[in-house]
């Protein structure tokens, strides 16, 4: 046996022999856990209406997550997760006008392990108050007949109301150290448009929380092609206020285009636009219109808007209220459909799609109690960018070398 073969085999025994971490470096570990650290925001929605009317103090409510939470590739809080809280004050609306509050907090979160992490909210809700109108109408029936002017200290403001929807923002208390082996991998390439369609609701609400009109289109465009799109269909957006009512009626009559509508409300918030195509022939008592809300949510770079559309065909008394509401075409998809067809016309859309509605809805009843029908589904509208768009993209790409 030749040297090298005496020397090689003691040192292949003594390999055998030797820990194997002497002669292979292993890749460090990952670790173990996770740290969601204290003031970690979570953005949440309300999931039923609560009233200072009917609500106590002590009441238990709930909020449901609407955006996933992750960190270093995992997701922490699922979105649909339930955060729970409670009314920790409540006033109702009083004499003197003054309207009443709720003051809510956020005590914790469901994590996707199951387990619950302490939150950080408080939001206090103010109902409205009518303490400067009592005082004006005071003042006026004293100047007429002062003894009836103190009967007006007893009018009340109005009840704080969180309605179903409600945006709100909490934030983790404390750092939680959660277990990487229990934690699912966060979600890649996530549709927009699908994850805005899981927080939306099927219906607007009025300000008592009543169910009304349906949901009915989306639109996809930036704020200033939006505007630019209805204005050159021949849209007008309707005024704001409902003082100036009587007085444009009394000096503009059938002229008048710009009719007020109701508030209503998407994510707890009065819709951002208000836009009316009149009818020529009974401008007043007959108008194609819709209200627009912004969704926050954005898809390839563009802001997502939703609508709900219907046509006013005529105006009718609601004799137990003593008000006039216009009554609409029940056919709620015709007004849908209707929509698309004059965006197009006016050669602003480049892309309509129909899309199922989160909750069905084949029949309901408006605010008002008028009944209506549909398909269950929403029309995505892409809106063609406007000439304020491609001038700004021209300029940019001019500047490029």
């Amino acid at each position: 046996m030749s040297w090298t073969e005496r020397f090689t085999l003691p040192v292949c025994m003594l390999c055998l022999l030797l820990p194997h971490g002497l002669f292979a470096q292993r890749l460090p570990a990952g670790p173990s856990e996770l740290v969601l650290p204290s003031g970690t925001p979570v953005e949440l929605q309300s999931v039923q209406t609560i009233s200072s009317a009917r609500a106590r103090k002590g009441d238990r409510v709930s909020f449901v997550v609407t955006k996933d939470v992750q960190a270093e590739g995992f997701t922490i809080i699922d979105a649909g997760a339930r955060a729970e809280g409670s009314v920790i004050g409540r006033k109702g609306k009083r004499p003197l006008g003054m309207g009443g509050n709720l003051i809510i907090k956020l005590d914790s979160v469901e994590l996707t392990t199951g387990e619950s992490v302490a939150l950080v909210a408080r939001k206090e809700f103010k109902g409205r108050s009518h303490t400067i109108r009592m005082g004006v109408a005071m003042a006026i029936t004293a100047a007429i007949y002062l003894p009836a002017a103190p009967a007006f200290i007893l009018s009340r403001g109005r009840d704080s109301t969180v309605l179903k929807g409600t945006e709100l923002t909490a934030y983790t208390h404390n750092d939680a150290s959660v277990e990487v082996a229990s934690l699912p991998l966060a979600r890649e390439n996530v549709s927009a448009l699908n994850e805005m369609l899981k927080m939306l609701p099927s219906r607007v609400t009025n300000a008592e929380g009543r169910e009304g009109d349906m949901i009915n289109l989306i639109f996809q465009a930036k704020e200033e092609d939006l505007q630019e799109a209805f204005a050159h269909a021949g849209w007008v957006k309707v005024e704001k206020s409902k003082r100036l009512i009587v007085w444009h009626l009394l000096w503009q009559r059938k002229r008048y285009t710009k009719l007020p509508m109701d508030r209503l409300y998407v994510f707890g918030r009065a819709q951002d636009y208000s836009y009316a195509l009149p009818d020529p022939l009974s401008i007043v008592a007959r108008r194609h219109h819709l209200r627009i809300w912004k969704t926050g949510q954005v898809a390839d770079g563009v802001p997502l808007w939703v609508a709900a559309a219907t046509h006013d065909v005529s105006i009718h008394l609601v004799k137990r209220k003593f008000r006039l509401f216009h009554r609409i075409d029940p056919n709620v998809d015709a007004e849908r459909d209707f929509i698309a067809g004059n965006l197009w016309e006016a050669k602003r859309l480049t892309r309509e799609e129909y899309v199922n509605c989160p909750e069905p809805v084949s029949g309901a009843q408006t605010a008002t109690g008028q009944p209506y029908y549909s398909d269950s589904r929403m029309l995505l509208l892409e809106l063609y960018p406007g000439v304020s768009t491609i001038a700004e993209a021209t300029q940019i790409t001019s500047k490029l070398p």
